[in-house]
């Protein structure tokens, strides 16, 4: 009798450990605030290890009044594994923002270091944590959104499983750590189950009435295992605007360094 208890608690235990590898959340995850900073930690750990990118990207502004413009820009991202990315956006076209160039370091505990250079003044402007709930160049992305997303800048809460264009998800609340400064009360975010890929983000306002809400669109794999998103679609429901940002000719690894991304680097990047 002894023996066979001692078998079946083994078991037991082997059953437990089996469940924790095949549904970590669901093993580790006693709170929704559990569930969802598991989430986010596991979205984050997949995406882990990137090292260095280069993209391509159109951002197509449009008016309440459906008038468009669309500028061309290249941009370059740099991880680094103690603290935020360091990334580098630059406009080439049209002519009026030609050479504009945005600089960010991106932190896990601290307010994000960013610069904006603008040739016509020819100078290097930093960019306030007061200010990061702006709006970036005129589009309807402020520059809080579009620097390096920490987990650490948020606390989270997992609210229910959903459907979302035929994909099983976790549906996350967010809040920004921040709140003096964040130009939000809240987010709520659309996570794949099956990859950690978000979908859908509404951004609620300081009134926690619903201001915006950003979709994801083609997701593509590269190096056989970083997601990217051809396309992500902001639209403002308060002002009628829209940004849509177009990705194009994704390339890994190809060998940037901190010496890339500097201050003084801004007005001779080309």
């Amino acid at each position: 009798m002894k023996h066979s208890i001692k078998r079946l608690t083994q078991r037991l235990l082997t059953v437990m450990a089996l469940f924790s590898l095949l549904f970590p959340l669901a093993a580790t995850a006693a709170t929704p605030e559990e569930k969802g900073l598991a989430i986010a930690r596991e979205a984050d750990r997949r995406d882990a290890g990137f090292k260095d990118f280069t993209a391509d990207l159109r951002m197509i502004l449009k008016n309440k009044h459906g008038q468009k413009s669309v500028r061309k820009i290249r941009v370059r991202t740099l991880e680094v594994a103690v603290d935020g990315d360091k990334s580098l956006t630059i406009f080439d076209n049209p002519r009026d923002v030609k050479g504009t160039a945005f600089l960010t370091f991106s932190h896990k505990q601290s307010d994000d270091d960013q610069w904006l250079y603008l040739p016509a003044l020819k100078r290097v402007k930093r960019i306030s944590s007061r200010n990061k709930s702006g709006s970036f160049m005129g589009s309807e992305f402020a520059y809080e959104d579009i620097s390096s997303q920490e987990v650490e800048k948020y606390t989270y809460k997992w609210i229910r499983d959903d459907i979302y264009n035929g994909r099983e998800c976790f549906v996350v609340e967010r809040y920004p750590v921040d709140k003096k400064n964040s130009g939000y009360t809240r987010q709520v975010s659309w996570i794949d189950k099956s990859e950690y890929r978000q979908w859908k983000v509404e951004y609620y306002d300081r009134k926690n009435s619903l201001l915006k809400t950003l979709t994801f669109k083609e997701y593509q794999q590269y190096l056989g295992k970083y997601w990217r998103a051809d396309q992500m679609y902001m639209v403002n429901h308060q002002n009628g605007k829209s940004t849509d940002l177009v990705w194009s000719n994704y390339k890994f690894q190809v060998g940037l360094k901190t010496r890339d991304f500097t201050k003084n680097s801004l007005k001779r990047v080309r």
